[in-house]
């Protein structure tokens, strides 16, 4: 039988299901409707499954929160997406210091003690103020037996332009139940067989480890391994604890991993690891190769995104053939590049990458003013996201179409130099924007977290022959710690403002 990790403590997948179902009873008690919202606002945890599956059970919606939020920002998604129940661990509602809207029940979760290992400064015991979801789940007689169509996750934006927005799925009776098409995601995707085990460690609050994370529960045969957050070391200790054969890695974590001393890499053995699958920002070249060698050809990038869902997918094999290419379109799909007046461009051109992918259905935005009707061509919807596809149909991304940087007339897409400045071994993550430069428009910034500081020099000499001088960053910003988005991508609109805060022109 399947067994739920949350570090080394776990939940058998017969009790798992009894919980869920006992707690969609619960939850329903507590005003839990079809068609509503509840809220989570937990670590990572195997309650976030619990959770998820018990609102399978009621037709509702989940809200992910990011925990690091202010509580004026949680307060605001609440209000937004209309939640009826908020559950959240413990010291997490404390915190929230009775800012949560009337109306919205609150369940507390009291942290494991994997969680508390990992964040012993702010999960002290405390007394709970709110009903504990444990306890009522244990005190409900009732189980709900049959599950109704899922709505799944209402994921938000992170915010970087303006208030966050909900994302809504649409419920359609032309496309089949969520719940399968994550059942069939688990194999078609993930790749999983029955006695597989697969590992996150990723935020859950973000939608694409929660996503494949529900695909391990659907699809009903494997064990779940969640740690609390990564850790290199502790990841490759897991592995070879556990057999782990499927894990969601992010370029972050690649980079990390080889940061690592080569006695500690060798010191795990890692074999049973044969899948893993990572999306975000694409993976720098080199990183991929260097894991390559390290860990063999088992690794997976998919080109996606909340609104959107997974949408391409590559392996390590044609990664090699295709360097720098995110994959192809997942069946079912299509892509088309289209340039600023909604024209159509040939194979090989730059331009706004639009998606049609009826798989995951159509959704709609909360608190938008035309936002997504600015955002589709047809049927075909874009992310904001800039790149090509080569005759292969292989799509390539060059960058976020905001974040591009236009100096002297040259388009500069700062992901290619982010690439290059990860491979310095004292900078540890860095962002490249544009600021303003009365010559040239823009001049090209680099802002890093360090190990070791270099200086502005140090970088263009590590850069030397890597990328054309006209990409070098003329400012080094120093950071000790990189403002992140809810999604835990670097906060690039908060690095630029001080730069532009006093232009007119804020491009």
């Amino acid at each position: 039988m399947a067994r739920y990790y949350c570090g080394d403590d776990y939940i058998d997948q017969e009790e798992f299901h009894i919980r869920a179902r006992k707690l969609a009873t619960v939850l329903s008690d507590h005003g839990a409707c079809v068609d509503g919202a509840i809220a989570i606002l937990l670590r990572n945890d195997t309650a976030y499954l619990e959770i998820m599956e018990a609102c399978r059970y009621i037709g509702s919606r989940y809200v992910t929160l990011n925990w690091h939020l202010a509580s004026d920002e949680i307060r605001n998604i609440l209000v937004d997406s209309k939640a009826s129940v908020l559950l959240g661990h413990s010291d997490l509602l404390t915190n929230l210091n009775n800012n949560i809207p009337s109306g919205v029940k609150a369940l507390s979760v009291e942290p494991s003690d994997s969680i508390k290992a990992a964040y012993p400064a702010s999960t002290t015991t405390q007394l709970s103020a709110y009903e504990d979801m444990y306890g009522a789940i244990a005190d409900s007689n009732e189980i709900v037996t049959e599950p109704l169509r899922m709505r799944g996750l209402f994921a938000y934006t992170s915010g970087s332009t303006g208030k966050p927005k909900g994302i809504k799925r649409n419920l359609s009776d032309d496309r089949p139940d969520t719940h399968v098409i994550y059942k069939s995601l688990a194999k078609d995707l993930l790749k999983l067989q029955p006695g597989d085990k697969f590992y996150v460690s990723a935020p859950l609050y973000h939608s694409a480890p929660n996503a494949l994370s529900v695909m391990a529960v659907a699809d009903n045969g494997v064990d779940i391994h969640i740690d609390p957050k990564f850790d290199a070391e502790t990841f490759l200790k897991t592995v070879e604890k556990y057999g782990i054969t499927h894990a969601y890695v992010v370029p972050t974590m690649m980079v990390r991993l080889l940061k690592l001393p080569a006695s500690v890499r060798g010191k795990y053995d890692i074999s049973t690891l044969r899948y893993t699958i990572g999306t975000g920002s694409p993976c720098p070249i080199d990183v991929k190769e260097k894991m390559i060698e390290w860990m063999g050809p088992i690794f997976n990038e998919s080109y996606g995104a909340s609104e959107l869902g997974f949408m391409t997918l590559i392996s390590s094999t044609e990664a090699k053939q295709k360097p720098g290419s995110v994959g192809k379109i997942l069946p079912g799909g299509t892509i088309k590049i289209f340039d600023d007046d909604k024209n159509e461009l040939p194979l090989g051109e730059i331009g706004t990458i639009y998606i049609h992918l009826p798989m995951f259905g159509r959704f709609d935005y909360t608190n938008s003013d035309g936002a997504l009707a600015d955002n589709q061509i047809s049927e075909f919807t874009t992310v904001g996201d800039m790149g090509y596809l080569d005759a292969d149909g292989y799509l390539y991304i060059c960058d976020r179409k905001k974040d591009m940087i236009i100096s002297g007339g040259a388009n500069i897409f700062p992901a290619e130099i982010e690439a290059e400045i990860l491979q310095i071994p004292e900078i540890h993550d860095c962002a490249v924007f544009g600021a303003p430069d009365p010559e040239f428009g823009e001049k090209i910034v680099a802002a890093v977290e360090v190990i070791n500081i270099p200086s502005i020099d140090d970088l263009k000499n590590a850069l030397e022959g890597k990328i054309a001088k006209f990409k070098f960053p003329r400012v080094l910003d120093i950071h000790e710690s990189l403002p992140r988005e809810d999604t835990g991508k670097i906060f690039k609109a908060k690095l630029r403002e001080p730069y532009w805060e006093n232009q007119k022109n804020k491009v």
